[in-house]
């Protein structure tokens, strides 16, 4: 039986990741979460999942569990996110560092074979380079939380080339689904929308992103697990059709039947980048299909909006 650690696993998409992995019988699964951001409506239930409550930034915390489970594989996905929590606790951010040293030292000592490592399309900053891809694309971005994510990718390929530790880094881009919290951009228009209430965005909207279901983002990252598939490698994962923030605000509002309107803010001085797509080449070779569309992901969400509510 294979016993994989995912830390952040009672958040978003590590509590979809638990659940997929822990559908395989030979799979023994351990999430830990500090539920600081995480909560314990996501944790899935099931004879070979254990929850357990710690802090990857606290090495007394982590350290048992690593020494108590001599687990075969970590998926580091324990982080502070979304872009105004981020700039509003830069300091906080930081501390993630102590995590990322943690989960890869204790790795390294207790015979960890792997370890994936959930980075984010923050670390490319403004687009200089358009799709955005692994492995030309500059990471030029200065927000701490990107830094910090840029770092975590150093730390792996540095243990790599110095201890033969193993990692898969996947680069995520906005994924979204039924269990995400109202803080990200499309749980937040749709409970704004079911509410009647006005979907605010930041500055006219003309910002453009891609956006990925939670199901693409679980089966190609598992995919990858199985197969073992870019061992050594970066993968970005996310979508490859872009669409403006206000057409976004416009598709929900009309696939809810809302009466909101849109109000615009000021544009934020920083963190709100002019435009984001992903080269997913690489991710289209895990799927061998197109990604769900986004009216249609859309759609799921909106069959199941218990977490957004």
């Amino acid at each position: 039986m294979a016993k994989i650690l995912i830390t952040g696993g009672a958040g978003f998409i590590g509590s979809s990741l638990a659940e997929k992995l822990a559908s395989d019988p030979a799979h023994q699964v351990v999430i830990v979460d500090n539920l600081l951001t995480g909560s314990m409506r996501k944790v899935p239930a099931g004879k070979n999942i254990k929850f357990i409550i710690g802090d990857v930034n606290e090495f007394q915390d982590i350290s048992s569990i690593f020494f108590a489970y001599n687990f075969d594989y970590v998926f580091h996905y324990a982080a502070m996110v979304g872009v105004k929590r981020t700039l509003e606790n830069p300091v906080k951010v930081l501390n993630d560092l102590s995590g990322i040293r943690n989960i890869l030292h204790l790795s390294k000592n207790t015979g960890v074979k792997r370890v994936y490592y959930s980075s984010s399309s923050e670390v490319y900053g403004e687009p200089v380079e358009y799709p955005q891809n692994e492995d030309t694309t500059p990471l030029n971005s200065r927000l701490p939380y990107a830094i910090v994510k840029n770092a975590g990718e150093a730390y792996l390929k540095s243990y790599h080339k110095e201890y033969g530790m193993e990692y898969t880094i996947f680069r995520f881009f906005n994924t979204y689904g039924s269990k995400q919290s109202r803080d990200f951009v499309i749980s937040r228009f749709i409970n704004a929308s079911l509410s009647g209430k006005d979907i605010t965005i930041y500055g006219d909207g003309s910002q453009t992103r891609t956006f990925c279901h939670v199901d693409d983002n679980i089966e190609a990252t598992t995919t990858a697990f199985r197969d073992n598939a870019y061992i050594n490698d970066v993968v970005n994962i996310g979508g490859d059709k872009e669409i403006s923030i206000l057409e976004l605000a416009k598709t929900i509002i009309k696939l809810t039947g809302s009466s909101s309107k849109v109000a615009h803010l000021p544009a934020l001085k920083e963190g709100d980048m002019t435009r984001r797509r992903p080269d997913i080449t690489k991710m289209k070779a895990l799927l061998k299909r197109d990604n769900i569309v986004l009216e249609e992901g859309i759609g799921k969400v909106l069959q199941n909006t218990e977490y957004i509510i």
